[in-house]
């Protein structure tokens, strides 16, 4: 199997907080527009989430919250959001990273998505680098067979720079043809 040594799960990941990230920017600006509202969910474990003592007492692991009708004070910054909530009539400051949000859903259209933990992104670099240990561990072996191979002779330095044998030219693959513009205009 080959390995994603771009890793296009991390780099759609990134776009789809950035959605969500452009979608609260609006809202913090201009406000919910007709009936969206969206639910997020996130990790209240991850680096950077602040809710109190209480909250974090009672949502351990993950915690939702509904951005609808009682919500104010939204800021949102490049890496994160900041929102006022009401949790059974106790006003709440909560900070959350776009990193740790796991889930986003806009009830009025049905739109929404799932996002990778934290810690499902780490165990997937995790597996991915695992071959790829077992390939340089490989390449290890084969380098310390070669270096208990008789070295090659050096020359003399008497004798001069070794020479340099000539870089072929790559192959033309480009399958065109050079066309002058004359040819298609009318005479």
């Amino acid at each position: 199997m080959s390995v994603d040594h771009i890793r296009y799960d991390i780099l759609a990941q990134a776009a789809l907080r950035g959605v969500v990230r452009t979608v609260l920017t609006d809202a913090a600006k201009k406000g919910l527009p007709g009936e969206h509202h969206f639910k997020i969910t996130f990790s209240t474990a991850a680096p950077g989430v602040r809710l109190s003592e209480r909250m974090r007492a009672r949502y351990p692991q993950e915690m939702t919250i509904v951005l609808q009708h009682q919500f104010w004070d939204l800021i949102v910054t490049e890496r994160a959001f900041e929102v006022g909530l009401s949790f059974g009539g106790m006003p709440e400051r909560v900070a959350v990273p776009f990193d740790a949000v796991t889930a986003f859903f806009d009830p009025a259209v049905q739109f929404g998505f799932q996002f990778e933990t934290i810690e499902g992104v780490a165990a997937a670099e995790t597996a991915a680098a695992a071959p790829l240990a077992e390939k340089s561990a490989g390449a290890v072996g084969r380098l310390a067979a070669e270096e208990s191979k008789p070295a090659l002779p050096t020359p003399s330095p008497a004798a001069g720079p070794a020479p340099v044998p000539p870089v072929p030219p790559p192959p033309d693959t480009s399958g065109g043809e050079v066309v002058r513009l004359d040819r298609f205009r009318k005479k």
